[in-house]
């Protein structure tokens, strides 16, 4: 079977991997200037993984959607519009598009499959979620995923043929509660690197419950399922967000608040656009998107308000966390 895989980043890299492991035929396309797709192309492959002899590289995007009915896309949230844009002249009619990333368009607050809906209304789209990092990966370590659509069939056919001994898979039944819960986890995420910041690691319990339980309400006024917060793509990938020293967004909380207490507001900036070494943490843009989503559903989101006050805001993490300690008391399941 083909496939063809577009974004050349870390986990585009690592999905072509697998994807060749499973004996597909794959196609990884890069844009002509990427500099990641160039070092990839020389060493077939990048510091994470090597492919096999068989992996294919195109700059054409036209012959990349020509190669394969099934089209995984890795970009950034909030590149995937320009790239959905520029195929929005091709030819998608009964392909299937799979979204491999978590984030929501922080313009807009819409989620991924909207955006793939408007621009290619012929083409089924699905998506791929949950925990997971390269480097786990790569040593063997299995994971637990999910693969949603509102497409049942190619749901299961994509369960089916991508499911092993690395990852295993679960059809997802709740496809808003799993790309909102999958985007929200990294704002989450965020919170925690925060908390190792300042020295309150303890509370990550309490980030984990409190942070589930807000998310689920925001998922459940925008016509999900508030049980999904609870499952893999949300709960279950706290361990890799919150805990893990692979994660961004773990990394960027921790570094953001250590440059905020040293008063050197020069590297907040480069953290807050992505212009560090560790890249834009997805959850920077994805704290601006939840906050529109917050006000349109009358939601009460104060972990994500809090992030968002911090990094775009100037409040201090100590201000922030006191303002959630000692706001009014309510029942737990509010």
């Amino acid at each position: 079977m083909n496939a063809t895989v577009i974004g050349c980043g870390r986990w585009g890299s690592f999905i072509t991997w697998y994807l060749d492991k499973l004996n597909f035929n794959v196609m990884l396309y890069g844009r002509e200037d990427s500099e990641h797709f160039f070092r990839i192309r020389v060493n077939n492959g990048n510091d994470m993984v090597k492919f096999g002899p068989n992996v294919r590289y195109s700059e054409d995007l036209d012959e990349a959607l020509a190669f394969a009915d099934w089209i995984f896309i890795s970009v950034g949230a909030q590149d995937f519009r320009e790239l959905m844009d520029s195929m929005a002249a091709k030819d998608t009619k009964g392909k299937t598009l799979v979204l491999c990333m978590k984030g929501l368009e922080k313009g807009t607050g819409m989620r991924l499959s909207q955006i793939a809906g408007q621009y290619a209304p012929q083409a089924n789209v699905a998506v791929w979620l949950g925990p997971g990092h390269v480097q786990e990966f790569v040593k063997g370590n299995p994971n637990c995923m999910v693969i949603d659509s509102m497409d049942s069939g190619v749901k299961r056919e994509l369960v089916n043929a991508l499911s092993g001994k690395l990852i295993r898979f679960y059809y997802g039944d709740d496809l808003i509660g799993n790309e909102v819960g999958a985007a929200a986890k990294n704002v989450i995420g965020i919170a925690a690197g925060m908390l190792d910041g300042i020295g309150r690691s303890s509370m990550k319990g309490s980030l984990m419950a409190r942070g589930a339980r807000e998310v689920s309400r925001l998922i459940k006024a925008m016509g999900g399922r508030e049980m999904t917060a609870y499952g893999l793509c949300h709960l279950g990938d706290y361990e890799a967000t919150l805990f893990s020293e692979h994660s961004h967004n773990r990394s960027f909380g921790e570094a953001f608040v250590c440059a905020q207490s040293q008063g050197n507001r020069t590297e907040m900036d480069i953290l807050r656009k992505g212009r560090h070494n560790m890249g834009l943490a997805e959850g920077v843009n994805t704290a601006q998107a939840i906050m529109l989503l917050s006000c349109e559903y009358n939601v009460d989101m104060p972990i994500c308000s809090g992030v968002y006050s911090v990094i775009f805001h100037g409040m201090e993490v100590q201000e922030a966390l006191e303002i959630m300690l000692l706001r009014g008391i309510k029942s737990e399941f509010y």
